[in-house]
């Protein structure tokens, strides 16, 4: 005989097992970091700007979110987004190049790799040039060169601080030596900047590699980094196998360079901005 017994008739029947399930996809994020891997609830994440609670691990994010961060209250006016990338040499590899800028494109919602803001830090207006990894890996093509450059020239003109953001693969295979004069052509805008008096920050974020490195990501009157970011010319693989030694532990990262005096300072980013309007405190007029 049994004790107790359920009351389909009053209760109904049970729920499908679809409308059973607890929904938790996309509510979890796993840390990427190999000496951590903690789930973490991705509310969490958001309120600590994408950095793990738990160890530090900074995960990279888009240009808009940057910018977001930085800026007061979020608001800034973008510069320049209607200057859009070309295909002088219809260059094709796997797919042609045009192909690639519409796919990137459409992931993104950007015209290219580099959105340019202007707003205010503390009060104080500034103009921030961002990439975005997500296009073409952050690769610097002729927009990317040119955009920074006018950001340089506006800051020129309004007597504005700048800063540059850098997460980037390098200089963009596609357009060949195009890309390769951006170097110089950023270079010699930064050199402008210097003799105006106005103060150039430099961000290098994960990853900062090849011709970006070697041109306008160590020029900054201030070089910054996030902890953990790679931070390179060439890949360590590479450098290994040309000298034929085995590579320090940590080699490329942010704490290493620090250490060896290629970086002026290594920011959480979660101190970021307060480290930024100290800096602008010191080395601009008040506002």
């Amino acid at each position: 005989m049994s004790w107790f017994k359920r009351q389909t008739e009053k209760l109904g029947e049970m729920a499908p097992p679809e409308e059973r399930t607890v929904r938790t996809e996309g509510l979890f994020v796993k840390c990427a970091s190999e000496e951590c891997g903690a789930t973490i609830y991705r509310r969490d994440l958001v309120e600590t700007l994408n950095v793990c609670p738990r160890c530090g691990y900074h995960f990279r994010i888009g240009a808009r979110e940057r910018l977001e961060i930085l800026f007061d209250n979020g608001q800034y006016s973008e510069l320049d987004a209607e200057v859009s990338p070309a295909d002088p040499l219809n260059f094709v590899d796997n797919s042609p190049y045009v192909e690639r800028l519409k796919k990137a494109q459409r992931l993104t919602g950007l015209k290219d790799a580099l959105v340019t803001g202007e707003g205010k830090i503390d009060g104080r207006p500034m103009i921030i040039c961002a990439m975005e990894f997500q296009f073409i890996g952050g690769s610097m093509g002729s927009v990317v060169g040119e955009k920074i450059t006018l950001a340089i020239e506006y800051c020129i003109k309004k007597g504005l601080p700048l800063m540059i953001v850098s997460c980037s693969g390098g200089a963009r295979m596609q357009e060949g030596a195009l890309s390769l004069m951006q170097m110089a052509k950023i270079s010699a805008g930064l050199a402008r900047l210097d003799e105006a008096g106005l103060p150039y920050f430099s961000l290098m974020t994960d990853p900062t590699t090849g011709g970006v490195t070697a041109s306008f990501a160590m020029l900054g009157d201030l070089n910054i980094a996030e902890p953990g970011a790679i931070i390179g010319f060439a890949g360590a693989r590479v450098i290994e196998q040309t000298i034929r030694q085995k590579l320090p532990k940590g080699f490329q990262r942010s704490a290493f360079l620090l250490e060896h005096g290629m970086l002026d300072a290594v920011v959480d980013r979660r101190e970021m901005r307060q480290f930024l309007i100290q800096a602008l405190k010191f080395t601009g007029p008040d506002r």
